[in-house]
């Protein structure tokens, strides 16, 4: 997620860049190696069900036990967390809730007039089966549940399967499945990676195929979603999380610097960018990176992802920054600059907008504000939006006619269908015409 020369020259004004990557990121998915394997693994499951997933639980995550997570499980795990740990995550399912209920309220069914006697609507129906991956790979992401599973049945989905992959110690983390059953979910299985994918897909765990998967994973987690996309529908195709932070000359560096380790911290590929009116500032929070990845606990990890992913560069005022930004579209675009209502009312390529210096990602990343954290990556953000409970929600048409309305429907379409050499559409439109 930087500038490339063909971006830079579509910046007007001077652009100084302060730091970017040493070699062209490519994309872990974009791996020969990642799609081939995939695509021998989706091909095994699908000829052999059950049985290649079994075996690749046992030859790839070292689990041998039951699939099927029993609610007694759930209530064990959930015994053995801190009550401080619970109460967050409460809060995080909660206002996730409550958000997808509040878009779900107002997209709205209607039906009106277009002309005298033709009436056309739109319905919105949920998706019938929803299968969602919950990652726990490096980090468990306790916050996956909320925004696929409760936002799926502030949906309305009527039947949705979750898998989690097991963990070390042969079962799934507990956390997780804590986080899952506060959401919603309803049947969980220990199922990890491209084997839970394809899994739900071919309908293998409850005998119902799914007809959309949604959730983070790994590269391969990715690649299996591109690969079964067409036979179900998906929310994303998600790379490595993304970071830009949009700052004038009033931001603050170690508010910036914190907020650009804190999604680079999420993995050594995960992008992070500043773009900055200010030269100092920008200085400023190069310097303050290094100081903050020293006494950092994950440093091995961000700092791979900050040297090799990271990127600053300076513009010449707030218009060339919005041009800038809207070029890169990241995942997450924080702004820490006066003026804010002038941002949001300017930019138009991002997956979520953080607004000043009281919103950070990471409130959105654990489901403390609510909005949804499944969202496009890798300047995705140009032509798509992230998961949001209109995803699991198809928006359907229908019309209805009287025979009043039949000359001026039927006419029109005999005469363009006799001009396209389509008789048949011609006939239909005659036959009704012929029968007034």
């Amino acid at each position: 997620m930087h500038l490339t020369e063909k971006d830079k020259a579509r910046i007007p004004g001077r652009l100084l860049v302060v730091k970017e990557p040493p070699v062209e990121d490519v994309a872990e998915q974009n791996n020969p190696k990642v799609i081939e394997t995939v695509s021998s693994m989706l091909l095994n499951i699908e000829q052999n069900g059950m049985d290649a997933v079994l075996q690749y639980s046992r030859d790839l995550d070292g689990f041998n036990g039951d699939i099927k997570i029993s609610a007694k499980e759930i209530k064990q795990a959930e015994s053995h967390l801190p009550e401080d740990l619970k109460i967050a995550l409460q809060a995080g399912a909660e206002r996730t809730k409550t958000f997808a209920e509040m878009q779900r309220a107002r997209l709205l069914d209607f039906e009106d007039e277009v002309i005298p006697g033709v009436i056309c609507g739109q319905k919105y129906i949920p998706v019938n089966n929803v299968g969602a991956y919950l990652p726990a790979g490096r980090f468990p992401l306790l916050a996956s549940p909320f925004m696929t599973v409760g936002v799926a049945k502030a949906a309305g989905v009527k039947n949705i399967v979750s898998c989690t992959p097991p963990s070390a110690n042969g079962r799934p983390h507990p956390a997780v499945l804590y986080s899952a059953h506060i959401s919603g979910a309803e049947e969980i299985f220990a199922v990890g990676g491209v084997q839970a994918l394809a899994s739900m897909a071919f309908g293998l765990l409850d005998g119902t195929p799914s007809d959309m998967l949604v959730g983070a994973g790994n590269a391969y987690v990715a690649e299996a979603k591109r690969q079964l996309y067409g036979n179900v529908g998906i929310d994303v195709l998600a790379g490595p999380s993304e970071v830009a932070v949009l700052a004038d000359g009033t931001a603050d560096a170690e508010m910036v610097a914190s907020d650009l380790l804190a999604q680079a911290e999420h993995g050594p590929q995960s992008p992070a960018c500043l773009i900055s009116t200010d030269e100092k500032l920008a200085r400023e929070v190069l310097i303050e990176i290094d100081r903050q990845l020293n006494k950092l606990d994950t440093r091995e990890i961000a700092s791979a992802a900050w040297r090799d992913f990271g990127s600053i560069y300076v513009v010449e005022n707030r218009e060339s920054a919005v041009i800038a930004m809207d070029i890169l579209a990241p995942e997450h675009l924080e702004i820490l600059a006066e003026d804010l209502d002038w941002w949001l009312d300017n930019l138009t390529c991002y997956g979520s907008l953080f607004l000043g210096p009281w919103s950070t990602v990471a409130y959105a990343d654990k489901g403390m504000s609510g909005t949804n954290h499944v969202l496009p990556t890798a300047r995705g953000a140009r032509f798509t939006e992230g998961l949001s409970v209109l995803g699991f929600l198809k928006q359907l048409t229908y019309q209805r006619a009287d025979k009043e309305s039949t000359r001026a429907q039927a006419e029109p379409v005999v005469t363009i269908s006799d001009f396209e050499r389509m008789p048949a559409h011609r006939d239909s439109a005659q036959l009704r015409l012929d029968r007034l």
